[in-house]
């Protein structure tokens, strides 16, 4: 697929999505627990079912599959035992896809996870020596999980006995976890794979945009606030055939791409976190609406106006007109609107150019404006990535998927301060957290390995 850009209109690339107490009337559910890292206050609750980060990419040594990363269980130190960071055994952790545009999901990947436990009332200890197999009789604690794909026209067991990588205790425990984690990468059955396991938190930002937008003078910059710390990680690659609407990527090379997690409570599973686009819940939703988005579904959010305004007039933008002088741009902004709810296409609003809407798909029907992660599986690697994707013109960068070397952060303060309008960088507004402190991997699942030190050791 050609594809014409104006390089001045795809500077923008912004948040997205915040909603108002009055829009939720209609929308009282059992809510609960929200995503990213610690954003919503029923989270703090619930640790294990915080959904953080969702990835999307074309896998960059294997241009024909697809990897799909979503993170859970934030701001994990590494020393945190006895018990460590399990998956919620009473939960459902989902990858969910939508290729056809109507904010419904068409595929879904689901993990379900359950214990096996041999301490018993003889020991405190995960192991009791040296792991050097997932197999190996000293892991006294150990979680295997249940994949499903999960489509309109059925389910289909893809795993049924995987064994998750287990937290990395330390180096006496596990001498090399690298290891154990090539032994929990799990083939599928028709190609592709998958992986579940502790990783790096490879999410990196200066978290102090809390505190008066880096101080107030941009004072507050340059320090990775979750290096050192881990995360839980589910992995899949398959090949774009099985996620294209109708198995055919050239035909239909975009998908919606975004994670939820399912509780099980006294009236049976209910959805308390969803994460599509970073940062969306975290630093846009004001505190007393943030539970309420991460229970609703993205085929609803058309039918909340709020949350429309909220993408057409960003609080940030404002903030950092009164805090920092940098003038707003003018409202509406249908530049967010079009990056986060309906995707790039020339036919969906201002930005001309064909990047990544569901519309681009020859076989979809109506479009449904929904925030989520989209991504075009037609655009190949690159093979020197720019931190600021399309923005800096690298087209398979962020808004169009996210890889994990992406620097959302930076992206999105500059799409706030109006860059899609200006065409112009604002000099000096980034958090100057520019890469991962550990580099990616080279292979499935990219993500690094988790490390072992205290944070307070860094």
């Amino acid at each position: 697929m050609e594809l014409r850009i104006n390089r001045r209109a795809l500077v923008g690339l912004g948040v997205a999505a915040a909603l108002t107490a009055s829009s939720f009337a209609v929308l009282r559910t059992d809510t609960g627990a929200a995503s990213s890292h610690r954003e919503a206050p029923a989270i703090l609750a619930d640790p294990l079912n915080d959904n953080t980060d969702v990835y999307a990419f074309v896998s960059p040594d294997k241009a024909d599959t697809v990897t799909l990363l979503a993170n859970w269980i934030p701001f994990q130190e590494p020393n945190g035992g006895p018990n460590f960071y399990p998956f919620a055994t009473r939960s459902r952790y989902n990858i969910k896809i939508d290729n056809d545009g109507d904010a419904k999901p068409d595929i879904t990947y689901q993990w379900t996870f359950r214990d096996e436990d041999r301490r018993g009332t003889t020991t405190f200890l995960y192991n009791n020596g040296p792991v050097t197999s997932l197999d190996d009789q000293n892991l006294l604690y150990r979680q295997r999980y249940t994949l499903k794909r999960i489509t309109p026209g059925g389910s289909k067991t893809l795993v049924s006995n995987g064994i998750v990588a287990p937290s990395n205790v330390g180096p006496a425990s596990m001498p090399d976890y690298g290891t154990l984690r090539k032994q929990a990468i799990t083939d599928l059955p028709g190609g592709g794979k998958t992986l579940a396991g502790q990783s790096d938190e490879a999410f990196f930002l200066d978290l102090r945009v809390f505190d008066l937008l880096y101080g107030g003078d941009l004072s507050e910059v340059g320090q990775d606030t979750t290096r050192g710390y881990n995360v839980n990680t589910l992995a899949v690659q398959v090949p774009a055939s099985d996620l294209a609407l109708k198995g055919d990527p050239k035909r239909n090379p975009v998908i919606g791409v975004w994670s939820t997690t399912d509780k099980q409570g006294p009236k049976g599973f209910v959805q308390v976190s969803r994460l599509g686009n970073p940062l969306v819940n975290e630093v846009v939703a004001p505190a007393g609406l943030k539970d309420a988005f991460n229970a609703l579904p993205p085929a609803k959010d058309a039918d909340v106006p709020a949350l429309v305004k909220r993408v057409t007039d960003p609080e940030v933008a404002r903030l950092l007109e009164s805090i920092y002088g940098i003038k707003a741009p003018a409202t509406p902004r249908n530049d967010l609107f079009e990056i986060f709810l309906t995707g790039i296409a020339k036919g969906n609003g201002p930005i001309m150019a064909d990047l990544n809407s569901q519309t681009l798909n020859k076989d979809a029907g109506k479009l449904r404006p929904a925030e989520m992660l989209r991504l075009n599986m037609s655009i190949p690697p690159t093979k020197d990535p720019n931190r600021l994707g399309v923005l800096a013109g690298d087209l398979q960068g962020f808004p169009n998927g996210r890889r994990l070397s992406d620097d959302v952060v930076d992206i999105e303060l500059q799409a706030l301060a109006g860059a899609a309008q200006s065409g112009k960088l604002v000099p000096g507004l980034t958090d100057k957290v520019d890469r991962n402190d550990k580099p990616f991997l080279a292979t499935f699942p990219y993500i690094p390995l988790p490390g072992n030190v205290a944070v307070n050791q860094r």
